[in-house]
């Protein structure tokens, strides 16, 4: 009986067990079909993704691209948190598996995990700035108030009485948003100001016939008091360019420091253009320059001895700070003064002949003038009041209006072996003063005229050996020494250019060349200094 009862109670069991297990995998699968946090997933390949940011895990989810939405959530919650624009890292990586269905994590959550993992990874924060752009120099400032400033202090330098203000407005011919500079007068303001107010105060018809009888008052002419002297205009030579950026602490430049650097004086490079009567020594001292660095800065000139003529554009250097500042002010002075040069041309004479017929005295006078610079040079000046105490008198110079004749090198090729002036002897008998140039060539080098004239002397000269002398139009005389061979007669006249003799080693000489004299008035002259 005992038997029989356990049996059927064992075969129950049995299907009790069954049973459940059933209804737990039927309570599974509901879970995985019902449940908020529980989806069935495509079976094609990973379909479940751990989703890291930084390297921290944020979260699980079912679709890849639903991670790069909530990065740009969380970037912009991030963003809004700050006045600021704020650099953080975002390195989003992923690990996906394949699986039938799984858990996932709630967007909020995953986007409030991102947050987290960026907060932890803030590199720095971009502070909101504005760059200067004055011509190739540039410079970072943490606000406009910083770049007005920099602006004033380098019109304060010509402005003292703060007559003028410096403003940032937009650049209207530039299509992205750029301001540039613009100055104003609080004076002119005012009277703006004060001109509107009265236009709407005054009845029509006065204001026209004020306007009529202004036209017809006949105009006296000012005296001296009458002349509002002063600063009358002020701008900047140099186009500013203000863009707004946003930088990292250590790209802003303290506005000290910004003052400094755009107010004081830098060497800039400008073009000087050669004038009648420079010299290179001369543009070295206008300039302010050591003539061997002028000489260095400038590739056509070889040395002090170098040829420059009317016209030529030398580089120099000049002190001018960043940012150039252009004023005008009206100025009144006494002065002595010059009175201009006046020429009496002579049509006989070249024009390097001049004789002075009256020499000049100073004079004295009263003057208002308006005076241009820029920074501190002097550009322009306009008189526009002027009262003689007593009168400069002139000088008068008497000029030649022909133009003189060209000089020559005698040979082609050749080396300069021995300079004009003072030297060592190079052989007995030699002078230690140099009275012309040699140059070392061979034994019959076609020797030319310098200069068309007339030959005054040709054969042996002594100390010359076989020389050759001609006289020429001006007044100069050019002298050809030590030739093997002369090949013109006294009192020839010779075109420049043309061959006169052949080069040589006679008498007191040591070696193969041609002597070369100009000489004037009959003394000797540096011939490089007449050479074209």
């Amino acid at each position: 009986m005992n038997f029989i009862i356990m049996k059927i109670l064992s075969r129950h069991y049995k299907k009790m067990k069954i049973a459940y297990i059933k209804v737990a995998a039927l309570a599974c699968v509901a879970a995985a079909f019902f449940l908020p946090n529980m989806q069935t997933l495509e079976s094609d390949g990973d379909n479940l993704f751990t989703v890291y940011l930084n390297g921290m895990q944020v979260g699980v989810l079912g679709d890849i691209e639903e991670a790069d939405e909530c990065l740009i959530a969380a970037r912009k919650t991030l963003a809004a948190s700050s006045d600021e624009m704020v650099l953080a890292e975002s390195d989003l990586s992923w690990e996906g598996r394949e699986v039938l269905w799984g858990a996932v994590d709630d967007r909020d959550v995953i986007v409030s995990n991102m947050l987290t993992a960026l907060r932890g990874s803030v590199k720095e924060t971009l502070n909101r700035s504005y760059t200067v752009k004055i011509n190739e120099y540039t410079v970072n400032l943490a606000s406009t108030q910083e770049v007005l400033a920099l602006l004033q202090a380098s019109i304060r330098k010509y402005d003292s009485g703060n007559h003028y203000y410096a403003d940032l407005v937009m650049d209207s011919s530039r299509e992205l948003n750029v301001l540039t500079t613009q100055i104003y007068s609080a004076k002119e303001q005012k009277e703006e100001e004060e001109e509107a107010e009265e236009v709407m105060t005054s009845a029509g018809i006065h204001a026209v016939l004020d306007d009529i009888f202004e036209d017809i008052e006949p105009a006296s002419e000012k005296e001296f008091s009458d002349y509002e002297l002063g600063l009358l205009a002020l701008d900047f030579g140099d186009t500013v360019e203000v863009v707004e950026s946003y930088l990292l602490d250590y790209e802003l430049t303290p506005l000290s420091q910004a003052i400094e650097e755009v107010t004081k004086d830098q060497e800039k490079e400008q073009i000087y253009e050669v004038v009648a009567g420079d010299t290179l020594s001369q543009i070295a001292e206008k300039n302010e320059i050591p003539l061997d660095e002028l000489i260095a800065m400038n590739e056509t000139i070889e040395d002090e001895n170098s040829t420059i003529r009317v016209g030529d554009e030398l580089i120099v250097t000049v002190p001018e700070p960043e940012l150039s500042v252009e004023r005008t002010e009206q100025m009144y002075y006494e002065e002595d003064y010059e009175a201009d040069i006046v020429y009496v041309d002579n049509d006989d004479w070249y024009t390097n002949q001049t004789q002075t017929l009256q020499e000049p005295s100073a004079g004295h006078r009263k003057v208002v003038a308006d005076v241009s610079y820029r920074n501190n040079e002097e550009v322009s000046r306009e008189i526009l009041k002027e009262e003689i105490t007593y009168a400069a008198v002139p000088k008068i110079v008497e000029r030649g209006t022909k133009i003189p004749p060209t000089y020559i090198k005698p040979i082609s090729g050749g080396r300069l072996s021995s300079q004009f002036g003072r030297r060592k002897a190079p052989t007995r008998r030699a002078s230690t003063y140099h009275k012309g140039v040699d140059w070392a060539t061979p034994v019959g080098t076609a020797v030319m005229a310098s200069c068309a004239g007339t030959v005054s002397r040709a054969g042996w000269g002594s100390g010359y050996g076989y020389v050759v002398y001609i006289n020429h139009a001006d007044g100069r005389q050019t002298r050809y020494g030590h030739l093997s061979k002369v090949l013109v007669k006294q009192g020839q006249t010779v075109s420049q250019g043309q061959k006169i003799a052949l080069s040589g080693n006679t008498g007191v000489s040591t070696g193969p060349h041609i002597h070369f004299e100009i000489l004037i008035n009959g003394t000797q002259v540096n011939p490089f200094d007449y050479l074209n």
